[in-house]
């Protein structure tokens, strides 16, 4: 939920957002000042890589 409030603070209010989607606001600014997990670091560097690896298959997916 915080990803999304952090994508479209742009657009919204803060304040509106985190009603509408039933979070705290103190919650949100925490998540903003966190670290990111393990997990979610090792989940960023594999996404880079899956994204590599499409690229070098010039786009495409599976046997042609």
């Amino acid at each position: 939920m915080f990803e999304l409030i952090q994508a479209e603070k742009a657009s919204f209010p803060v304040r509106m957002m985190c009603e509408v989607l039933e979070v705290s606001r103190s919650g949100y600014y925490s998540w903003l000042g966190r670290v990111p997990s393990k997990r979610s670091q090792e989940e960023t560097r594999l996404k880079a890589s899956i994204q590599e690896a499409h690229q070098r298959g010039r786009g495409t997916y599976g046997s042609p």
